[in-house]
């Protein structure tokens, strides 16, 4: 049997050499397997709960009545909340928000009881941090839950106590009752969407920067790359045997992440698995001729990790995750539709939690066709337009 050494030049060749480039260059190692998978298993770690339960908050109750102790435990008993500590003043609960030792702070007023009784409105204040959108927006949840269904078992207990009979006082005071139906995500587990999308978005930059990397140390110089051409007896048998190394890896690690995702963590899967595959497939070739073009046009592997790094290290955030795309401004819009994680992401979605029939589930897919053909294409340009300089003897 041949040493691969003595091959002939062709698709092969290369191939079985960058695998070998693999096994000889750590950041190579590091960037297609280590790294992808301690970051599935760090992400995973943090997320795995699913919803977050049992905030703590504080409570301010400048009252001491019966009421107000009901209250408490109302906001207690939901599953978002948990009153943790009583506070002597305002100054006292806000410094705790601040530092971040609770989520919330529950303020209830002075003659609460006597006020609610005498058909009088207090106001109950609840303060929570803002910054903090997720974990505020959760504490609020709980709060809003709790205290409406105490105010309205007051209201009903004051109409049966002046002898209207239970129905009639629940009927007034709800005269229109709202049935709210979740569609997707009824349970607002965080595995369900947040980690689902924060994967691919991590898995995006790691493509990009690694096809940059790789690319980059080939085509850095004239040389490397007449030697790429020539070890791959052409263009295009050299590119392809130097990228489907990667494309195999890369694959490997979604399948991976997909795999803990429904198989430990319950994501459901309502809509058609051939189509998630494909758009898997898509997404990772998109993104390896994103980093690939990168290095063949700027040509030096430093600025061409560094570019494909700043382009997509903030893609999470034009997602959709956690603002809603229609409410951006047109840049953050428009640089969403620019990256192909968004969407894989919405093709995902629709694939898995939404279960979008088949007829609605197109767009994206055919976005990422597009995507793919695109910059195949402009990376071929490039290779032909890096071949023709070479072959004309430019220094």
């Amino acid at each position: 049997m041949q040493r691969r050494d003595h091959e002939r030049p062709g698709f092969s060749l290369v191939f079985w050499r960058e695998l070998a480039w693999l096994r000889r260059r750590p950041l190579l190692l590091m960037l297609t397997a280590v790294i992808p998978l301690g970051l599935m298993l760090l992400l995973t770690a943090i997320l795995s709960a699913g919803l977050a339960t049992r905030l703590p908050i504080a409570v301010l109750d400048l009252d001491g009545s019966e009421l107000s102790r009901s209250v408490i435990r109302a906001v207690d008993a939901t599953p978002d909340t948990a009153a943790v500590l009583h506070v002597a003043e305002l100054s006292e609960g806000r410094h705790l928000i601040v530092a971040r030792k609770i989520r919330g702070l529950l303020m209830l007023p002075r003659n609460l009881e006597r006020d609610v009784f005498a058909g009088r409105r207090p106001e109950v204040v609840f303060f929570y941090n803002t910054q903090t959108f997720t974990v505020g927006n959760l504490v609020l949840r709980g709060a809003n839950a709790a205290i409406p269904t105490v105010a309205a078992g007051i209201r009903i207990s004051l109409r049966t106590a002046e002898g209207q009979p239970v129905e009639e006082a629940q009927a007034a005071i709800t005269p229109i009752p709202l049935q709210t139906h979740p569609l997707f995500n009824s349970t607002l587990n965080y595995v369900h969407f947040l980690l689902a999308a924060l994967l691919p978005a991590v898995l995006q930059t790691l493509v990009v920067t690694t096809m940059a990397y790789a690319v980059g140390l080939d085509v850095e110089t004239r040389h490397r790359f007449a030697v790429l051409r020539r070890l791959g007896g052409g263009l295009v048998p050299a590119m392809f045997g130097k990228m489907l190394p990667y494309t195999i890896l890369f694959l490997s690690m979604l399948g991976i992440a997909d795999a803990v995702l429904f198989r430990f963590l319950e994501l459901p899967l309502r809509g058609d698995p051939a189509l998630l595959v494909l758009a898997g497939v898509l997404f990772v070739l998109a993104c390896q001729f994103i980093g690939a073009l990168l290095a063949l046009l700027l040509r030096q592997v430093a600025v061409a990790v560094s570019i494909a790094t700043l382009l997509t290290a903030p893609a999470f955030g034009f997602m959709g995750i956690g603002f809603p795309r229609l409410g951006m401004n047109q840049f953050a819009y428009s640089y969403g539709e620019l990256l192909p994680g968004t969407w894989y992401l919405m093709a995902r979605i629709d694939q898995t939690i939404r279960g979008t029939p088949l007829d609605l589930s197109w767009k994206p897919i055919l976005v990422l066709i597009g995507f793919v053909i695109a910059l195949i294409s402009v990376t071929a340009l490039r290779v032909w337009k890096m071949r023709g300089s070479n072959e004309g003897g430019a220094p």
